[in-house]
């Protein structure tokens, strides 16, 4: 089998994954691959029935027409492999009946799914404050968060080492981009050198948090010794934003995405030699009190 041609001035793709195994038996019009041009990923199926040989490898360029794999048309079909035209009819639901136990095992009823699962009122006042299913005690039917548990657990107070956000690593995950990804990073790079660029700018609601600022800001300044500003409530939600969308938080370097599991964030603060934008190491870990401390001890430093 020779790659075909998946259109107009491509020369060349690239296997990004081989859907069967080398000696497997295949039948007619089976996919048996996925290949990655400039412009799309396209399945590459068999064209004939019989037993594969792989000639290229996973991640492997080849070029247009070039072969990549052998199949042996006069290899007997293995027990069991059968073409998709021989492929047995459904069973149907009134056979299916047949075939169950006269006396099946009792279900445990006490198994729900509402178990752990909170109400709407419950489930908004947990998404409201970061509040984790795992740290409410359930007392509705069946297992299920009310509303009355979630403002108990409130009343309680939390364990803030328990409840503490992603990352805390300094580990990074590497995956290799596809031929067409890569193609579209290189197009964004030369656009963004090449173009003038627009910033949009999106308004959001800061009421909540003013309020809830104005609510606890003398006793925080109390309690940690340093004021509550609003740069702690921005980074904490950059930092929730980044373990949401991973991608964001990863960097292009040469084939491939390094992904971080960890946010480090630059905070531009006031010197006397003008704007300078230290980065706080690992911000995902650090809690309103440590970002503001961090960035009081950064100004001094400056």
């Amino acid at each position: 089998m020779k790659v075909p041609s998946p259109g107009e001035s491509i020369s060349e793709v690239e296997i990004a994954q081989w859907l069967v195994a080398d000696g497997d038996y295949v039948v007619k019009d089976q996919a048996i691959a996925e290949v990655d041009s400039d412009k799309a990923t396209l399945e590459l199926p068999a064209e004939e029935s019989g037993m594969i040989t792989l000639k290229a490898a996973e991640g492997e360029t080849v070029a247009v027409v070039q072969v990549v794999c052998l199949i042996d048309t006069s290899a007997v079909a293995p027990a069991g492999a059968l073409k998709k035209e021989e492929a047995p009819a459904p069973v149907a639901a009134k056979e299916e009946i047949k075939t169950v136990a006269p006396n099946p095992a009792p279900v445990n009823e006490k198994a729900s799914y509402a178990a752990g699962t909170p109400s709407v009122a419950a489930a908004k006042i947990m998404s409201e404050n970061g509040i984790p299913a795992a740290k409410v005690q359930a007392s509705g039917k069946d297992g299920r968060i009310t509303k009355q548990d979630v403002l108990a657990a409130m009343s309680a107070g939390f364990d803030t080492q328990a409840i503490q956000g992603w990352g805390g690593t300094r580990n990074q995950n590497r995956e290799r981009m596809s031929m067409l990804r890569r193609k579209v990073a290189e197009r964004l790079v030369a656009v963004k050198s090449e173009t003038a660029m627009l910033t949009t700018f999106n308004e959001i609601d800061m009421q909540p948090i003013m309020d809830l600022r104005n609510k606890y800001k003398d006793q925080f300044a109390k309690h940690h010794e340093v004021n509550l500003g609003f740069m702690s409530f921005f980074t904490k939600a950059v930092t929730e934003a980044l373990n949401l969308y991973p991608a964001v938080n990863a960097q292009i370097d040469g084939q491939e995405m390094v992904f971080h599991d960890y946010a480090d964030i630059g905070i531009a603060v006031s010197s006397p030699k003008g704007l300078m934008v230290p980065v706080v190491r690992n911000a995902e870990q650090m809690s309103l009190a440590e970002i503001e401390k961090e960035i009081k001890r950064r100004e001094t430093a400056l």
